[in-house]
């Protein structure tokens, strides 16, 4: 799809309906995302006392505190969970264009790269179910699966309910008996090397009763084999229309009723997905409402359950850019932007470095995650090439992007009788913290596991947040382990420091005085 015509073409139409016109029933529309009231993010479970710490009388708060040991910030690639740079196995085609090479090399080149920390796939839905009540995964999802697994990289995906580049219909064979498909308005030339079994301008009836308990049973199929999995990541929402991305231009209208029938349905179906998926991230798409099927509601609704957002190939429009800059800090964003499919496609024209221009603007709206995927024709080979030419472009990259945590300061206090720790958290990537950071410090032999967490998204960009962590009386800080945690949906993943200071296994830093601070 040309989507910058897309986008000129959804501009065009703004304009051309004039500004402070009366809405059409059922339109929810976009709004300014700074400073909007989505409501409070979690409770933080054992909050911690994050301040104010008054070292002096009358409150002492910490009596005799001093920064006994500091941190640096790495230099290294942080693979949190929560953050990083994807290698997409598959985009808008399934199965994967492998270019001769077979599936297990294919993924296998791929899923390797030492630059990339997350794996992406996406599959139509047709291609994961043949018949009612069962799921059978084709075999380059097993192969991506099983790669990823040994190279320890988690695995985001979505799963596609029509697709304009694959030449079958999006539904299930089952279905296509029982719900019809319903023909838009409108021409698109659309090209490709497979004739296609049903026209690009037809969509199915979303609302009719036997789409949506297929639906509803696709997601409880998929949840109850990958909601809360270890491997996986997130899973983008099945939206609207074309690739899932909640639109079907440059087609008009949509195959509903009326826009409120439309906003209906999609409501009730992302309902149906944040019901069921409790323990994944669920990530929603940014697209501007085109297809006029409640897109600014879905987002609404995934931002207000503390679900995440992304943004699909282009990120130049400006009502894409303000929700990705403004959401909460404890929401990720997901950055798709593909980079050159070639080498001679680096430079434009006029100079313009095309890989630098995406790294850099993704950079500037704060992501969490930027695909490394070359549009319409993904090549490991291609991604190596680029890193060879220009090592600085995808390594900066993967140094900035997201949340990088640290502990900048430590200080030690007492205070009647008992010692504590106060933990000054730094962060020094682009991102807030995608929920809510715990705190352990421990003892190898766990006599002392003291922990709590900081406020959801926090630490951010900027600035110090300070959290106290009381100890057992008559225990000595020196030799305790401080380890983090980033709790998302009930679930606990493990956080490595980002810090130039030796870490252990596990990723904790082991507390000892850092010689000169006196």
């Amino acid at each position: 799809m040309r989507r910058r015509q897309f986008f000129r073409a959804a501009g065009a139409s703004a304009l051309a309906a004039g500004f402070g016109t009366p809405r059409a029933r059922g339109v929810v529309p976009s709004h300014n995302w700074d400073k909007y009231d989505f409501g409070a993010a979690a409770d933080a479970k054992d909050r911690l006392y994050q301040g104010p710490f008054p070292q002096y009388p009358p409150e002492e708060v910490v009596p005799g505190s001093s920064v006994v040991m500091i941190t640096l910030s790495s230099r290294e690639i942080v693979p949190n969970y929560g953050m990083g740079l994807t290698v997409y196995v598959s985009g808008d085609f399934w199965p994967p264009r492998t270019r001769g090479d077979t599936l297990e090399k294919y993924c296998e080149d791929l899923i390797s790269l030492p630059f990339a920390q997350k794996v992406y796939v996406r599959l139509n839905w047709r291609d994961i179910q043949k018949r009612p009540g069962k799921l059978e995964f084709p075999e380059g999802w097993k192969v991506a699966f099983d790669a990823a697994r040994r190279h320890d990289k988690r695995i985001g995906f979505r799963v596609m309910l029509e697709n304009p580049d694959h030449p079958e219909p999006g539904m299930p064979e089952f279905l296509m008996t029982q719900v019809p498909y319903v023909s838009l308005k409108g021409h698109w030339e659309r090209q490709g090397s497979r004739a296609r079994k049903k026209p690009l301008n037809q969509m199915p009836r979303y609302d009719h009763p036997a789409y949506q308990a297929a639906f509803k049973e696709l997601n409880e199929l998929l949840a109850e084999e990958l909601n809360g999995h270890p491997q996986i990541e997130y899973m983008d929402t099945m939206m609207y229309g074309f690739w899932g991305e909640g639109h079907s231009w440059p087609y008009e209208g949509n195959p509903f009723s009326d826009h409120a029938a439309a906003e209906r349905t999609w409501i009730a179906m992302l309902e149906t997905q944040l019901e069921l998926w409790t323990r994944t991230p669920l990530v929603t798409n940014t697209q501007p409402d085109f297809s006029r099927v409640g897109n600014s509601e879905l987002l609404d609704r995934t931002v207000r359950s503390r679900n995440w957002i992304r943004t699909d190939t282009i990120f130049i429009e400006n009502e894409q850019i303000e929700p990705l800059s403004n959401r909460p800090p404890w929401i990720a964003a997901v950055c798709e932007c593909g980079l050159p499919g070639d080498m001679t496609t680096l430079l434009s024209e006029a100079g313009l470095d095309q890989s630098e221009n995406i790294m850099e603007h993704v950079l500037d709206v704060g992501a969490n995650y930027w695909s490394l995927w070359n549009f319409h024709a993904i090549s490991a080979g291609s991604l190596l090439a680029l890193h060879d030419t220009r090592p600085d472009i995808l390594d900066r990259a993967a140094r900035r992007i997201g949340y990088r945590i640290r502990p900048s300061w430590i200080w030690s206090y007492k205070k009647d009788g008992y010692p504590g720790l106060v933990v000054g958290l730094v962060n020094d990537g682009i991102a807030g913290v995608p929920g809510t950071l715990r705190l352990t410090v421990f003892s190898e032999d766990g006599k002392v596991n003291r922990s709590g967490c900081v406020d959801p998204g926090f630490p951010s960009p900027q600035g110090v947040r300070q959290a106290m962590l009381p100890l057992p009386k008559g225990i000595d800080w020196k030799g305790l382990r401080l380890k983090a945690e980033l709790e998302i949906k009930g679930q606990r993943h493990r956080c490595r420091w980002a810090c130039r200071q030796s870490l252990n296994a596990d990723g904790s830093l082991t507390l000892h005085p850092t010689a000169g601070l006196g």
